[in-house]
């Protein structure tokens, strides 16, 4: 079940998240945030959606509005489903993350050696969700289709 309750849910005026499209208000969430965890819900395990591929299946907001959506409202939903397009992990949830990962058998790229704490990478071209078809990790690949 979903949480209702973020850290900070609302503008100053009480109007819901700031810069978040859509209408808010009680009771609930705010339509977009339902909108962007709909979405980060249908992506299969093993597989991720970029914050900018769930704002084009949407046609509403951007990366920075689910962006926003998932870090106020995501830890209902599976959050390390919707990542950044250049597919390194979220910042201070790398090892929750990286755990989820290699349960749903998620595409990783090994990291460099040089790169701090050694942390591998999502597989982008492998672990990216097109939206349709092919739940299995890494058999579908592309652009993201509108429904």
């Amino acid at each position: 079940m979903r949480s209702e309750q973020p850290e900070d849910p609302t503008a100053p005026d009480g109007s819901g998240p700031p810069d978040l499209p859509g209408p808010s208000g009680p009771p609930g969430l705010p339509e977009y945030v339902e909108r962007v965890l709909d979405v980060a819900e249908l992506i299969p395990p093993g597989r991720v959606m970029t914050y900018g591929d769930v704002a084009e299946w949407l046609g509403d907001g951007g990366p920075r509005q689910v962006g926003r959506a998932m870090a106020l409202y995501g830890s209902a939903v599976p959050w390390w489903r919707v990542v950044r397009s250049d597919g390194v992990l979220l910042p201070g949830h790398e090892l929750r993350a990286l755990a989820h990962y290699r349960e749903e058998g998620t595409p990783l790229r090994e990291a460099a050696r040089s790169a701090e704490g050694h942390v591998p990478r999502l597989d982008m071209r492998r672990a990216r969700w097109d939206g349709e078809g092919g739940a299995g990790p890494g058999t579908d690949t592309g652009d993201v289709t509108h429904r």
